[in-house]
């Protein structure tokens, strides 16, 4: 009998692994090369097979209602960050539906891409968003990203700030909520794919020590750029919750933990306190 069980684990492991590779080679002929194959769609099925995202070899991912160009190949996007992104809207739209302020005001920080803040400029279009990104090289995909979702965005262009900065070293508002998905990888764990390692950058992973040196910075130094009831949403590992909580309440917070789509605690709200 366990030897029936575990020949029928590996079986639907392989065939979970293949369906995968042949979705995501129909998604790259599709998306990329418009249903022809050619010389260039399999040398990328080649890049494909060695690891590289997919997401890079087309050059976009969707997220929530938008497409975000990955140009200077910043971390991608995943689905359990568009899961709280989401609830973010909603929170921003309840913002002003009680008036609480003329118009939410937004702080994606560690933009990367700028996934967050778009998706929110876009769901929200009252909402003034401002991205901020350690690596220059990125601010360009932010803009582009942008540009490309936001049709009116010539004429709202005075919405949005896009900064290179470490963090908060560049800012001097307050905003209503700020958003981020910061690295908070442990590097030491070992929990993070060879693929996802060789290919994206590790100054958008890695955290230091238990993945908790920026998430700790952006605790610490947040209260300073939240408006009174100001909310900070911030994504974290589930063995993190504990140290989060922690440094929360001693900063002046309350919090309340998430989980994800998957039933992970994966995202925590910390409000100020009143």
């Amino acid at each position: 009998m366990i030897v029936t069980v575990l020949v029928l684990q590996a079986f639907l492991l392989y065939y979970a692994t293949n369906y995968m590779e042949n979705q995501e080679i129909a998604w790259l002929l599709q998306e990329k090369y418009n249903g022809v194959k050619t010389v260039s769609f399999e040398a990328d099925c080649s890049r494909l097979a060695a690891g590289e995202p997919l997401g890079y070899l087309i050059g976009h991912v969707p997220f929530l209602n938008c497409t975000i160009h990955l140009d200077s190949h910043p971390l991608i996007p995943r689905v359990e960050t568009e899961f709280w992104v989401e609830k973010a809207i909603i929170a921003s739209k309840t913002h002003l539906k009680n008036q609480r302020g003329p118009t939410p005001l937004i702080l994606d920080l560690c933009s990367g891409s700028g996934a967050i803040g778009v998706a929110v400029a876009k769901g929200v279009p009252e909402a003034l968003v401002t991205f901020t990104e350690l690596d220059p090289l990125h601010l360009p995909t932010i803009e582009k990203n942008l540009s490309e979702n936001i049709p009116e965005w010539s004429n709202r262009s005075n919405h949005y700030c896009i900064t290179a900065s470490d963090l908060f070293e560049q800012i001097t508002e307050e905003f209503d909520f700020i958003l981020t998905n910061p690295p908070y990888i442990d590097a030491a764990a070992g929990t993070v794919d060879m693929n996802v390692t060789t290919y994206e950058p590790h100054l958008a992973l890695f955290g230091g020590d238990n993945g908790m040196d920026i998430i700790t910075r952006i605790i610490a130094e947040a209260p300073q750029h939240l408006t009174p009831a100001g909310q900070l949403w911030i994504e974290h590992e589930p063995a993190q919750v504990e140290a989060i909580t922690a440094l929360a309440l001693n900063h002046g917070f309350t919090i309340v933990t998430h989980p994800d789509q998957y039933d992970i605690p994966r995202f925590s709200v910390l409000t100020m306190a009143q």
